[in-house]
């Protein structure tokens, strides 16, 4: 009998791993293409060819490294940490609704910035990516005191209610800055939509250690999300400090959501989703949700940013307006199911 469970449990590890093989592949792939679509079209191959031996005097492959090699890695880094943190807010709050634009996070740390370039003319990203985890750590912590207020404390739906109206709150007061400041509005018009037009290799290499941090922390905390799913009671039966665990997952939310907004504007949906999908996918095991929230994230991010490059030419519609097509359906859906607070 432990023979043949520890057998299935052997090939289901064996089956995830294959799936997380194939996401991989399936990441690739959905880079490739990205570099190959614009308003310029570049075959494969010849993207192929400017990765592997770069050519300065081909237009193609300067567009290639200038231009949508960049954009490309942008994307992966901002999708992981999107998806990262979607799952890591969902298993910490026992909330199916929970993520980083639902909660607040995303519109803290854009508020944050946007008065950072109102009031203090910061135009830096260095400088942004602080402002960033300063609104996103404190939105998060208004939200959970808004929501834990009551006997019943910080349920999912009085947490999706309080992200909500905070979420309200500061897009209206981004909304009264970036209209009673012109150049604040050009500064940031396409990123507050979210975008990953423009974005350099800057970019990418000073929020990478960051993104990077936070990923390992949220990889880290596999096992302590498992027993805070289950609820408090378990957990502490389980020789958890719930305080911790919950502290020690909010911060590595916070640095990937901090440092996605930074990076690319707050996106969208991106970490509502892909975690159900995730979880759909290998059920209720942390140890699996989390790498495959952080392949899946990219992949459906840099899909949405080729949509969004394609639909409208000789133009582009910004990526986090796609994400939100596709998003606002998937919540819709989460909202009218009965079973909310179980995952």
């Amino acid at each position: 009998m432990q023979a043949s469970q520890a057998n299935k449990k052997t090939g289901r590890a064996a089956t995830l791993g294959l799936g997380l093989a194939l996401l991989g592949a399936a990441l690739f792939a959905i880079v490739l293409l990205s570099m190959a679509t614009g308003a310029r079209p570049i075959p494969i191959d010849m993207v192929w060819s400017a990765l592997v031996s770069y050519d300065p005097n081909s237009t193609e492959h300067r567009i290639i490294w200038d231009l949508r090699l960049p954009r490309t890695v942008v994307g992966v880094l901002v999708g992981a940490a999107l998806g990262l943190a979607g799952a890591v807010l969902q298993g910490a709050t026992r909330n199916p609704l929970a993520d980083p634009s639902i909660l607040g996070i995303n519109s803290g740390a854009a508020l944050f910035v946007v008065i950072g370039v109102s009031a203090f003319g910061i135009t830096q990203l260095n400088l942004y990516v602080w402002l960033a985890f300063a609104g996103a750590g404190i939105a998060m912590l208004v939200v959970y005191a808004v929501a834990s207020l009551g006997r019943e404390g910080a349920t999912p739906i009085k947490l999706a209610l309080a992200g909500a109206a905070m979420t309200a709150v500061m897009q209206a007061i981004i909304s009264a800055v970036l209209l009673t400041s012109p150049r604040t509005l050009d500064e940031v018009r396409f990123w507050q939509v979210g975008s990953l037009a423009g974005r350099s290799m800057e970019i990418a290499l000073q929020v990478s250690p960051f993104i990077l941090i936070g990923a390992a922390l949220a990889l880290a905390s596999a096992r302590l999300l498992d027993g805070l799913s289950m609820g408090d009671d378990v957990a502490r039966s389980l020789g958890q400090r719930i305080g911790l665990s919950r502290g020690l997952a909010g911060l590595a939310s916070v640095i990937l959501a901090g440092s996605a907004v930074a990076a690319a504007g707050p996106i969208a949906f991106v970490g509502l989703t892909v975690p159900h999908v995730a979880r759909a996918i290998t059920g209720p095991g942390y140890r699996w949700i989390l790498p495959y929230s952080m392949l899946m994230a990219p992949i459906l991010l840099l899909g949405a940013d080729v949509i969004g490059r394609i639909i409208a030419p000789p133009g582009e519609v910004q990526v986090g307006i796609v994400t939100a097509f596709i998003g606002a359906p998937f919540f819709i859906a989460l909202v009218r199911r009965r079973k909310l607070a179980t995952l």
